[in-house]
């Protein structure tokens, strides 16, 4: 009896030795997308507890390429949920891990059944070999760029629509005025597409031993078959999860075990942090995270409603890192398409300020950092865009519908009492007089020429250049480097490694998000805009647009805005969904 007591402790201590000292194979799934930055709130929190961020996925690489123990990565690919330019930093964090001589494996129950797979697949490309399960298809299909329009349909109702841009370029409101694109509109969707597309053909080139002229053939014949993807080079071998699997643990080494990405990260860095004594008064630099469309008040966050930027919490975020000593240089990673102009500007004067301080300010852009996400960007020290980041946009748009025919087709009269001679102007009842117009073309003049005077003292050209640049056009941000409106291309490593040289701190300084805010900070009242809880975003459950808080960097055009469905959160903002897939 007594040696069946002990039986069970003694086998167990046996397998948790043996899993401390196995080989270990990496998992990462990737299909249901990859969020950037902390949950800001409590219950977004718990919603995202099983989901990987960004940052713990190139750690966690970075760290396993000098684990021995760690012998290979495999990683579920598919789905369309993982933007273009945070594709190219997870594909450059496996290409470094691959290059510490470690088997990395890429399988896919699908590339898009039959649909667009070209991301999904443009990320296998960087694994040393890639599977397909012999049910599904590889959607490479080249990129399009496709827009409704409703001018016509809007007019058979006898609704106008009258806009006033700054300048051919900004499309906003094209889709209610125009019956197609413009040409300005077709030239710059035309070198979106061609820049994508020159990314995606150069990485199939140089990993599936292709010449760049085949690889960009091979856009024009897909989708494939699983069998036509094998016989062509694109992927290795067909097989099922099991299949993949039992060759992976077999070069793997006997008793592999498998671990997520995401938890080996945690597990080793609690144990550094276990073994390294904390220094309270240890510099670093400080990661803000300033993502959604940009509205004043309160950034949102929310399970229902997404989430939104707001210059009261960036603001506060970045006096908070200006005043901290400890905070030696800024790391502000953007991705947003913009915004309300008024809050951009706050939230861009924050960034002057701290550079004014004497401490570096390097952006980081993501998926998207155009028109107000630029603006509040260009007066970094340093701006660092992946190739495939839409970025650029510099321009501003304002309008409304008009109503007046549709309503008198109804039968439907109005009448007013205004006091003040542009009291109705922004009334949708009817069009706006030339004295309202030159209302309106003052503002977007004033406006946009601080948006470019701003930009040009930021990138360091005379304004006739950055007019040339800007005019409202999105670049690529392999595009936007070589016109000088981004510094370098790379991730949000190259922009650490910027900011920690240019801090003067050593290579290993810290990260960290800033502010770390406890729960109660985020359910409490700061003591004043200059404390660190001020930088709380508020909890969205989604319910608020009765009052047009989705509107509100339109001004007291909020109405009009949402009428008329321009872009939600201001004049500074790309319009539709800007995320290539």
């Amino acid at each position: 009896m007594a040696d069946a007591k002990f039986a069970w402790p003694v086998a167990e201590i046996s397998r948790l030795r043996q899993r401390q000292t196995a080989p270990v194979i990496l998992e990462l799934d990737l299909t249901e997308g990859v969020p950037e930055g902390p949950a800001t709130d409590p219950l977004s929190a718990v919603m995202s507890i099983r989901k990987i961020r960004l940052p713990d996925i190139i750690e966690g690489l970075r760290r396993a390429r000098e684990d021995d123990r760690v012998r290979a990565l495999v990683a579920k690919v598919g789905g369309g949920r993982i933007g273009l330019a945070r594709m190219q930093e997870i594909r450059e964090a496996v290409a470094e891990f691959r290059e510490s001589g470690k088997l990395t494996v890429a399988w896919a129950e699908t590339f898009g059944e039959f649909t667009h797979g070209n991301l999904p697949y443009y990320l296998a490309t960087a694994f040393d070999r890639i599977y397909l399960q012999p049910s599904g298809t590889l959607g490479l299909t080249g990129v399009a760029v496709e827009q409704l329009f409703l001018h016509d349909a809007l007019a058979k109702v006898g609704v106008g629509f009258q806009s006033a841009k700054r300048y051919e370029y900004k499309t906003a409101a094209d889709s209610l005025t125009e019956r197609g694109f413009t040409g300005p509109a077709r030239e710059a969707a035309e070198r979106l597409a061609v820049s994508v597309v020159e990314q995606m053909s150069a990485a199939i080139a140089e990993r599936r031993g292709k010449t760049a002229e085949e690889a960009r053939a091979l856009l024009d014949r897909g989708p494939f078959l699983a069998t036509d993807a094998l016989a062509e080079g694109l992927v290795d071998e067909l097989g099922y999860r099991d299949e993949v699997y039992k060759a992976v643990r077999k070069e793997a080494g006997k008793g592999a075990i498998l671990q997520y990405v995401g938890r080996y990260q945690r597990v080793h860095a609690l144990a550094q942090r276990a073994r390294r004594l904390p220094n309270p008064r240890e510099s670093f630099v400080a990661v803000i995270y300033a993502s959604g469309p940009i509205r004043q008040g309160r950034s949102s966050r929310g399970p229902v409603g997404g989430g939104a930027m707001g210059s009261d919490t960036v603001a506060a975020a970045l006096r908070s890192a200006r005043s901290d000593e400890r905070v030696r240089a800024v790391l502000l990673r953007v991705n947003s398409p913009g915004g309300s102009a008024v809050a951009s500007d706050t939230i861009w004067r924050e960034v002057v300020r701290v550079r004014t301080a004497g401490k570096p300010v390097v952006v980081s852009m993501s998926d998207v950092a155009a028109s107000g996400g630029y603006y509040i960007s260009m007066a970094a020290d340093i701006i660092v865009a992946q190739p495939g980041t839409l970025t650029g946009s510099i321009g501003v748009i304002m309008g409304k519908p008009v109503f007046e025919e549709a309503l008198g087709r109804l039968g439907i009269t109005t009448d007013s009492v205004a006091e003040g001679a542009r009291a109705r102007m922004l009334a949708p009842t009817h069009p706006f007089s030339q004295d309202e117009w030159d209302r309106i073309n003052a503002w977007l003049d004033v406006v946009y020429q601080d948006f470019i005077s701003k930009a040009a003292e930021g990138r360091r050209m005379p304004v006739e250049r950055m007019h040339e640049l800007a005019r409202g056009r999105v670049w690529t941000g392999a595009d936007a480097a070589a016109n000088g409106l981004v510094d370098e291309l790379g991730g949000m490593a190259a922009a650490a490694e910027i900011a920690r040289r240019r801090a003067g701190l050593p290579a290993d300084a810290p990260l960290r998000i800033w502010p770390r805010l406890t729960p109660l900070d985020q359910l409490r009242p700061p003591e004043s805009s200059e404390a660190r809880p001020a930088a709380a975003a508020a909890l969205d459950f989604g319910f608020g647009f009765a009052d047009g808080s989705a509107y509100w960097g339109w001004g007291p055009a909020w109405r009009l805005a949402a009428w008329a469905g321009l872009p939600p959160y201001g004049p500074l903002m790309l319009p539709g969904t800007w995320i290539i897939s």
